[in-house]
């Protein structure tokens, strides 16, 4: 069985993040980036599916510039077996890197497509959606587990109402949750080993696909400054600050 695991870029989840002066998108210059939480999960769902017998071969592909490669080592540290950067410099909008990765899919063939759910930089939830219709292959969605059974896979899901569990077919789409696992921290030698492993870089005009954007951000600007909490000495103190609160309120 092959796996094949798209991971994305994106700013360290640790760090603060800043809006450009211009206002024309958030700041990266200088910036520590990483791979993308929720697609750590989806690398260590294939790594488990691997360990447990399930997949020959994990195949981890970003799409991104040159220093993209970072998060692809990452990967393959964690125990995937061979990386694609699909290499561009402009800042690709969901259905772009949608049809970038089902040309990916159509040349691969894996079994299983592993994906964050969604990443925390536009947190858009599109692709894995996207990909599935791209592909036409069906999918589960906000998964929390994942089992082989049979010729095919039980995906528990995260959904509103707590959790579901559906049965799909394979070849399959699945996007990771955070409670899908606690992804693994690669040990020196397998950094080390991840060096060693194939990787390939291929320009993103190679795959033929129409990358102009569709969207035109006008703006972006950081939420508003919260207003400062206050502490009080006692319950009685909360009830009469609440009181006064609200009454300023009716007055306006």
């Amino acid at each position: 069985m092959k796996i094949l695991v798209a991971i994305k870029r994106v700013v360290d989840h640790n760090v603060r993040i800043r809006v450009r002066p211009d206002g024309s998108g958030v700041e990266t210059t200088g910036v520590r980036m990483s791979m993308n939480p929720f697609c750590k999960h989806a690398v260590e769902a294939a790594v488990q599916l691997s360990e447990a017998g399930h997949g020959d071969e994990i195949v981890v592909v970003s799409i991104g510039p040159k220093v993209a490669n970072d998060v692809i080592l990452t990967a393959l540290a964690m125990g995937a077996h061979r990386g694609i950067l699909i290499e561009t410099d402009a800042e690709l909008e969901t259905l772009a890197i949608a049809k970038l990765l089902a040309k990916v899919v159509a040349e691969e063939n894996p079994d299983i497509v592993l994906l964050g759910k969604q990443a925390v930089d536009d947190d858009s939830n599109h692709v894995g959606q996207m990909l599935a219709a791209l592909t036409n292959r069906p999918q589960a969605t906000f998964a929390s587990e994942i089992k082989v059974v049979g010729q095919g896979l039980e995906v528990t899901r995260e959904v509103d109402f707590g959790r579901e569990t559906v049965a799909i077919p394979l070849p399959a789409i699945v996007t990771a949750d955070l409670r899908l696992n606690t992804p693994r921290n690669a040990a020196l030698p397998m950094v080390m080993k991840a060096r060693s492993k194939p990787l390939s870089v291929r320009p993103a005009a190679e795959f033929g696909v129409d990358l102009a954007p569709r969207l035109t951000v006008e703006k972006i600007s950081p939420p508003a400054e919260r207003v400062a909490g206050k502490t009080v000495g006692s319950v009685a103190e909360l009830a009469a600050f609440i009181a006064n609160d609200v009454s300023a309120m009716e007055a306006l």
